[in-house]
């Protein structure tokens, strides 16, 4: 049986994640309180911002700016779009 989680990103239970995706206690605590449907979404975000915004992920603020980027997108508080970005429609 799935482990389920109370998302914080769509407030409802939901399946959790398999294991942390980072070390750490930042990673214990999407762990606990982000779903797999969320946490596939930010992925999805997080590489187009970085294809997008040509981020360097060998630069401390590139990485910090993901940092906030993940922080918001996973309270469901608005994030940055790619300049031009269309997403994808279902």
């Amino acid at each position: 049986m799935a482990r389920t989680v109370f998302c914080r990103k769509y407030q409802a239970d939901l399946e959790g994640l398999d294991r942390p995706p980072m070390p750490g206690p930042k990673g214990q605590e999407i762990f606990e309180n982000v779903s797999k449907k969320a946490w596939s979404e930010w992925m999805a975000h997080q590489t187009m911002l970085i294809n997008e915004k040509r981020l360097n992920l060998m630069e401390q603020a590139d990485r910090t700016y993901l940092d906030t980027q993940r922080e918001k997108f996973l309270s469901g508080a608005d994030v940055d779009q790619a300049e031009g970005f269309i997403p994808p429609t279902p």
